[in-house]
């Protein structure tokens, strides 16, 4: 029986190894093929002619499936160490994606240092994302939060050994990027079907988009003095230094590169002293301290508490914050100057800055939670 035994044994090791497997390649239910097909159906985002064009990756084209992938990743606690917290728990969509507070608390109760940003118009940000500008591209913005302490929290082995054994995600992931195994799930298609979605998020259906570019409709007299108080140009006060050096239409951002400013909110004695540098922790410019991305206004009646920090809660206090021209610091913006507002021009400039509400963004189901 021995002899027989050491026949055997080595005949059917030569016809395993023969076959080309190993002991260690044995397939692993995370790396089993996957079964469906992969037909990309290419989708083209639907801009009108008065806003600016689409920046989309030529590595990263927005697809159906990618698009869906992106939307139920961007949903799903999944990614968080805990699974209580996804991306929409800091950006709701009644309120443009933000969360309405002053800093978000992530899954280990720790509070970050800064306000949750909007979501919208994303796709026509080039480059810079974050309020200091960190993450070079939307994908790479993605993959940050998933394992910061004070977000998610989360490793990405962790998540995609989750995502390769949940019954669902594989079959996705094969339908967006036409992936053969479980184990070529990444954490880069992770994120790039997550910047598909938020690209898709697009706000241009407000009355000041109906009003001044569709021709529809009327601005009312309060509304029509705060526009014209708003866009330097057209200001009635000489000292008044135009909202618009800043938020240019028709984003109300500014989406050129180095769109970071110290819009005077600390009273430091030097450029070395503020509290968060930044845009200055990422470039090592301390003339860079204290400077924040300038962001969109638009849904901005949605968006409070406001500020890199959310110190205002009112769109009253930020005007009062503007009025009083900030502290003198070396870097300041050179708009940061002290003007007049008396409470009627308060009054129409809030009621401008509301016209830039999109309610059907806000309400957009393609654009909800698919678990609900």
């Amino acid at each position: 029986m021995r002899k027989l035994l050491l026949i055997i044994l080595p005949i059917a090791a030569a016809i395993y190894f023969a076959a080309g497997c190993k002991p260690d390649e044995v397939p692993q239910p995370t790396d089993e093929l996957i079964a469906g097909e992969y037909t990309p159906q290419p989708v083209s985002l639907n801009i009108p002619s008065w806003m600016p064009q689409p920046v989309i990756p030529e590595d990263n084209p927005l697809t159906e499936a990618g698009i869906e992938l992106g939307r139920r990743l961007f949903y799903d606690p999944i990614l968080s160490s805990d699974s209580t917290q996804s991306c929409a728990s800091c950006h709701r969509q009644e309120l443009a994606f933000t969360d309405g507070l002053a800093v978000s608390t992530g899954v280990l109760g720790i509070s970050g240092r800064r306000s949750a940003m909007a979501l919208d118009n994303l796709a026509f940000h080039v480059r810079e994302f974050f309020w200091d500008g960190r993450a070079n591209s939307l994908e790479e913005q993605a993959l940050i939060p998933v394992e910061d302490h004070t977000e998610m929290n989360e490793s990405w082995p962790n998540v995609l050994d989750k995502l390769r054994r949940h019954p669902h995600y594989p079959r996705r992931f094969r339908q967006a990027f036409g992936i053969e195994r479980k184990s070529q799930i990444t954490k880069e298609l992770a994120a790039k079907a997550i910047a598909q979605f938020e690209r898709t998020l697009i706000s241009v259906n407000s009355r000041y988009d109906d009003v001044i570019w569709r021709n529809q409709g009327w601005y009312t007299d309060e509304e029509e003095r705060g526009r014209q108080l708003f866009f330097f140009e057209e200001a009635q006060q000489l000292n008044h230094p135009g909202c618009s050096h800043c938020h240019f239409a028709p984003t109300f951002g500014n989406n050129s590169f180095n769109t970071y400013t110290n819009n005077g909110l600390d009273n430091v004695p030097n450029i070395d002293a503020f509290p968060d540098k930044g845009r200055g922790e990422v470039t090592g410019n301390r003339f860079d301290n204290g400077k924040f991305r300038v962001v969109s206004l638009r849904n901005i009646e949605l968006t409070a508490p406001y500020m890199h920090d959310g110190r205002f809660q009112t769109l009253e206090e930020v005007l009062d914050h503007y009025t009083r021209g900030g502290h003198g610091v070396e870097n300041e913006d050179v708009n940061i100057l002290p003007f007049s507002l008396s409470a009627r021009d308060k009054q129409d400039l809030i009621a401008f800055l509301k016209t830039l509400t999109d309610t059907t963004f806000i309400n957009n189901p393609a654009h909800s939670d698919p678990f609900r």
